[in-house]
């Protein structure tokens, strides 16, 4: 009974995020539809999947500033339900500037959600149940990769990607209303903070704190730095994964949709045994070796010429990934200072955000110029270099801290 009350909250918050992860995906592939069948245009599509980087790019030089001063609770509730607002207003739009401004500004409610929530766990749950949560969180995740394209299949065969987008909004609205239920965390401690008007001064100040921080922990921002790159190249090779498929691999739509689901069988595979031992591998092991083994795996993708080739790079790849996303969040959560999580998450975020349109644009010019194999090829071998570094690193975090807490014990 302790133990079920231990966790009641920690499972609200899972099940807030798991019904809006589940709705994203209906989103997400009903909104490709729509915007397909009203222009035509594969590049009208395409233009979607530029708007999120670019939506962090104008948010999260400032957002931070905001979520370190807000209680968390209350603006994850806010952000759900503005984002769900939207969602409404999306299927009256007739225009496709119309559409884009729209997720744009869904976008940038995201992007504030992000370190809103990382912060928001950090403080609700205890240092030892972190990686614990963040792994159940992996798995759900994953059941969203999975269940949410098939939720929207149904969806379509049933209705239109119209009515989708409404699932997803009262998917938005009924998160908002379960993380009602969380309690606030910091009302004494935001006292005098929350009222502050924003403004110029503020932000530059408190970029100067980020930089501070960057300076004074180097281990903790190094390794948070290298995941952020880790990533970016990750997205990067993704956004060429369909051309590689259909005209390196000459797969079959079919075929490509099977490779597809080879991917989320691993994925499941791999957030379930994450969950299974999330109290037993360190931080440090899941992402260094997690980040290892999915670059090891597009690799293996990036060389193959095979289907079966193929599909057991990708069931690498997406095994390891939720390894490398549980170790990442909880080591970001136990070393970062929740109270400039928000600021720090933030900043790092529009470096990243950056990065991924440069990735992005280089290996599409590379493809193009050269070869999608040699551009796809290029791009993994950088992500292994980056893992091996961040592994590297990690350890030796992991390393020195262990030899600083022998030094206090031994000095007690």
């Amino acid at each position: 009974m302790i133990k079920m009350k231990v966790w009641k909250d920690p499972l609200l918050l899972l099940t807030g995020i798991g019904i809006s992860n589940f709705g994203a995906w209906v989103y997400l592939i009903a909104l490709n539809l729509i915007v397909l069948e009203m222009t035509h245009s594969p590049f009208a599509v395409a233009g979607l999947y530029i708007i999120k980087p670019v939506a962090a790019l104008l948010t999260n030089g400032w957002a931070g500033s905001v979520v370190d001063r807000t209680d968390k609770r209350t603006l994850m509730v806010i952000l759900d339900v503005l984002r769900a607002a939207l969602l409404l207003i999306l299927p009256f739009s007739s225009t496709l500037w119309g559409i884009y401004l729209l997720v744009l500004a869904i976008n940038m409610a995201g992007a504030m959600f992000e370190p809103a929530s990382m912060a928001y766990i950090a403080k609700l749950i205890p240092r030892e149940g972190r990686q614990q949560f963040n792994a159940f969180r992996s798995l759900i995740d994953s059941g969203a990769f999975l269940i949410g394209p098939a939720i929207a299949g149904i969806l379509f065969m049933v209705g239109t990607p119209v009515a989708a987008i409404y699932i997803n909004a009262i998917a938005l609205f009924l998160s908002g209303l379960v993380k009602m239920g969380l309690p606030q965390l910091e009302e004494s401690e935001l006292a005098g903070k929350s009222g502050l008007p924003m403004s110029r001064a503020m932000i530059k100040k408190d970029w100067n704190e980020v930089m501070t921080f960057s300076r004074i922990s180097p281990g903790i921002m190094i390794i948070f730095f290298l995941f952020s790159c880790f990533m970016v190249m990750a997205t990067a090779i993704d956004s060429q994964e369909a051309s590689f498929a259909k005209a390196v691999l000459l797969l079959a739509d079919s075929e490509y949709g099977f490779l597809v689901s080879i991917a989320g069988a691993g994925i499941i595979a791999g957030a379930g045994v994450n969950a299974a031992f999330a109290k037993s591998l360190p931080p440090s092991f899941l992402i260094g070796g997690g980040a290892f083994f999915v670059s090891a795996g597009y690799l293996f993708y990036a060389f193959s010429s095979t289907f079966t080739a193929a599909a057991i790079g990708f069931f690498m790849l997406a095994f390891a990934l939720a390894f490398a996303n549980t170790g990442f969040q909880t080591f970001s959560q136990n070393n970062i200072p929740v109270e400039m999580m928000g600021r720090i998450v933030s900043l790092y975020s529009l470096l990243e955000a950056g990065l991924i349109i440069i990735a992005a644009i280089t290996i599409g010019a590379a493809a193009h110029m050269i070869s999608i194999r040699f551009s796809v090829i290029a791009a993994t071998s950088v992500m292994l270099f980056l893992s091996i570094l961040l592994w590297i690193a990690s350890m030796a975090y992991k390393q020195n801290e262990e030899t600083f807490c022998g030094q206090i014990e031994r000095g007690s």
